[in-house]
């Protein structure tokens, strides 16, 4: 494996650290409208994963690469055990670091995630992404609407393309993405599946999982507890896979619940 990366996080708040680890293509800013309301009680760290946001750049993001890269974050805190929230792809980084360095977590909050492999439906539309990405002209772009506009043919869910196209940035030499486009697409079937890992975590683990979402399936509950005998899936009415963007404000009141349960 290899060495752990230096993260970037944006930081508000004050109070025990609560870490939020962010999905595939996002950042650690898209969680920032629920961390400003979590604030009061907590010093919010939302961290951008390896290849995403401000974070260093890697060809390889395995899990347990991830999870080193979050462990030695922790470290640097030099706190103790932390509450973690993870969504996506940061949810089964939260829950590789919680099943192999269960010392560094004290409550987990996953949302919108099982720690299982994912083929087919939702999950094939990536590589299209991707590509679509890839082979998208920055040198002739002058603002981020003529991007959306030309990835309208391969993305055509326009709030998709609004979510992907805010890793565009601009310099003085025009547009970059923000990704790492090419580690992602060389790693996006270990992004879909999770980690052998033989351990479980026995701390109480909430799960919440969005209503029209798939990711969290009535069987994959089996393989949840598993890992995580104490865990518990409480269903967000009205959520797709984002529900920090879908259903915030319920999502915010489980989360408060959560994060107030006794550790």
């Amino acid at each position: 494996m290899s060495e752990p990366l230096k993260l970037v996080s944006h930081q508000i708040g004050s109070g025990p650290p609560l870490l939020i680890l962010h999905g595939l293509f996002g950042s650690g800013r898209n969680w920032g409208g629920i961390a400003r309301q979590l604030e009061s009680a907590h010093r919010i760290h939302q961290l951008d994963a390896r290849n995403h946001g401000d974070s260093p750049w890697a060809p390889s993001m395995t899990y347990p690469e991830m999870a080193g890269d979050v462990a030695a974050y922790i470290a640097g805190l030099g706190s103790g055990p932390v509450d973690m929230i993870g969504h996506s792809m940061g949810g089964k980084t939260a829950m590789t670091l919680a099943l192999t360095r269960p010392e560094l977590v004290r409550r987990l909050i996953v949302v919108d995630i099982a720690p299982v492999a994912y083929r087919g439906g939702a999950q094939d539309s990536y590589a299209p992404y991707i590509a679509a990405m890839q082979g998208l002209n920055l040198g002739g772009l002058s603002r981020r609407s003529e991007a959306d506009a030309a990835l309208a043919g391969a993305i055509p869910d326009a709030s998709m393309r609004a979510f992907l196209v805010q890793n565009l940035d601009t310099d003085a030499s025009g547009y970059r993405w923000r990704i790492n486009l090419d580690a992602i697409a060389a790693n996006l079937s270990v992004l879909t599946s999770f980690p052998e890992i033989d351990a479980h975590f026995d701390p109480p683990v909430t799960v919440l999982a969005g209503e029209l979402s798939n990711y969290v399936r009535p069987r994959d509950e089996a393989t949840i507890r598993k890992f995580f005998p104490a865990s518990h899936v409480t269903v967000i009415d009205g959520a797709g896979h984002w529900p920090h963007a879908d259903q915030p404000e319920r999502l915010l009141k489980l989360l408060r619940e959560a994060l107030a349960a006794k550790a």
